[in-house]
């Protein structure tokens, strides 16, 4: 998401933001104090006060403080599902682009703590629970990516039943990785999701 330009405030010194601008300004502004360890729920009011705009000014851009935070969500589909199927693209061995693919996930967390705030749910959970249910079918669809290539590579290696084992270790990744955004929210971004995790996964996947 680019940067929160400097112009926060409307003046006749200041030109006013181009079109869009002020509603990627609110995000990035949001993104920000999620990022701030023990941050707890976040009214309007604080993110206008952030953003030294009027309450009001916020409501012109977006119906609700639920749909900020879907343009979050938004962001963090548009960017991680780009990056899935580049890694699906780009890497035709099953099991490397398992790995890859929950390396991705955990790295794009890594780099965006406020966005590992609500992929976790912590930000979510006094919030419309409408938001919730798209992160749950965020990691649905994740989970079935992964099915498909565990399916695969059960396949290749000629298990009895490919679809059935890749059910299960679909599940066991997803929860894992899951796991690894929860922890690394909850500890106040000091436990990495990416710790250990050569080694984890090949335990998880072994």
């Amino acid at each position: 998401m680019p940067d929160i330009a400097s112009d926060t405030v409307d003046s006749p010194q200041r030109k006013r933001p181009k079109p869009g601008e002020r509603r990627e300004q609110i995000l990035q502004a949001l993104a920000g104090m999620l990022e701030q360890p023990g941050a707890e729920r976040i009214t309007t009011s604080a993110l206008a006060a952030k953003l030294e705009v009027s309450e009001a000014a916020l409501y012109r851009h977006f119906a609700s403080k639920a749909q900020m935070f879907e343009g979050l969500i938004e962001f963090i589909e548009h960017s991680v599902f780009t990056l899935v199927n580049q890694i699906i693209e780009r890497e035709t061995v099953h099991a490397v682009r398992v790995r890859k693919l929950v390396a991705m996930v955990l790295q794009f967390a890594e780099k965006n703590p406020g966005m590992t705030r609500v992929m976790a749910g912590d930000a979510l959970v006094f919030e419309n629970e409408r938001l919730q249910e798209r992160m749950n079918q965020f990691f649905d669809k994740l989970e079935s990516t992964l099915k498909q290539s565990l399916r695969e590579a059960a396949a290749l290696d000629s298990a009895a039943a490919p679809t059935a084992d890749a059910q299960v270790r679909a599940s066991v990744v997803t929860a894992f990785m899951i796991g690894r955004l929860q922890r690394f929210s909850r500890s106040g971004f000091k436990r990495l999701p990416s710790e250990h995790l050569d080694a984890s996964l090949a335990l998880v996947l072994s």
